[in-house]
């Protein structure tokens, strides 16, 4: 039932949410605040009471590392949609995992006592994510009549002319910010940025043919921005962070699993880029589009398979 619970976010309200944010793109952090309270408040209160329920033995602290955790597992698999042939899906991915970071804030909050549908969590929100500094200014950005500032750029009409796939990139910057896969650089060294980029660069290459690559990288990326907001919001309504002893610490299965569909996405182009090197097999005495046509396919392949094996595990 819990498992149903937490996967209703992504699979019902990622496609609500990403429509009322393509409206308004300069207000995301907002607009994602206000849909959360709306459609998940109601809701974090008796999913942590049925988690009390289900563990009677567990103290604040197990129970926080409970919500925690299962945040995170959530979070981790929404972010398997990422992959290379599937950019369109990126936008309803991220979606997803932001409803599910969200959603497992309120629950810290409903375990510490408060109303997951106050206003007040909405302002919080905003907060924990480092939006703004303080609540009273965070509650005033809420307002539908407000606005946030600097945002009167992003407002629909005063894209000054940009196309869709502009739009469509700056939505995506946005989203990632928000969810922690992009963090400042301002306190690493350059040659530091640079290895960050090239490793980037080399995952996006690879993952033009073998697709799955993405999910370990993306997996890491989403566990880490889920850890510090979890771990803010901890700090944020208990007073201090839970000790990393309250934390699991082995191997988590999700990520795990992303490891070994990309080990082999990367299998399957290697092994018929062999065989088409082994059995000389050439297209108009030339190579090169075989090799064009198997990697192509391998791609389609191996990620079309993934993304039907997803859906039907959902349905």
């Amino acid at each position: 039932m819990l498992r149903r619970t937490r996967a209703a976010p992504a699979a019902g309200l990622a496609g609500s949410l990403l429509r009322e944010v393509r409206a308004e793109p300069g207000r995301l952090p907002e607009s994602l605040a206000s849909f959360a309270l709306r459609h998940l408040g109601p809701g974090a209160g008796p999913t942590v009471a049925r988690l009390r329920e289900a563990h009677p033995e567990a103290d604040a602290v197990a129970l926080r590392a409970l919500i925690t955790a299962r945040g995170r597992r959530a979070v981790t698999t929404e972010g398997a949609f990422v992959g290379g042939p599937f950019l369109l899906l990126i936008p309803l991915a991220f979606c997803g995992a932001l409803l599910t970071q969200v959603r497992t804030v309120l629950e810290i909050a409903a375990a510490e006592g408060r109303d997951s549908t106050d206003p007040q969590r909405a302002a919080e929100l905003l907060v924990l994510q480092g939006v703004y500094g303080d609540t009273e200014t965070a509650r005033a950005a809420l307002d539908p009549a407000g606005s946030r500032p600097g945002s009167g750029g992003n407002r629909p009409g005063s894209g000054g002319g940009r196309g869709r796939v502009a739009a469509f990139w700056d939505l995506i910057g946005r989203m990632t910010r928000v969810l922690g896969l992009v963090t400042p650089d301002g306190g690493a060294g350059l040659w530091v940025r640079i290895g960050r980029w090239a490793i980037l660069g080399a995952v996006f290459l690879v993952g033009l043919v073998a697709p799955l690559v993405w999910l370990p990288y993306m997996a890491v990326g989403y566990y880490r921005g889920t850890t510090r907001l979890t771990d803010r919001a901890t700090a944020f309504y208990v007073g201090s962070p839970d000790p990393p002893s309250s934390r699991s610490v082995r191997l988590d299965p999700v990520m795990a699993r992303a490891g070994l569909r990309a080990a082999g996405s990367v299998l399957l182009p290697t092994v018929t880029l062999i065989l088409v090197i082994v059995t000389d097999v050439r297209i108009a005495d030339g190579r090169w589009p075989v090799v064009g046509i198997v990697l192509t396919t391998s791609c389609l392949v191996s990620g079309g398979w993934w993304l039907w094996r997803h859906y039907r595990r959902r349905s």
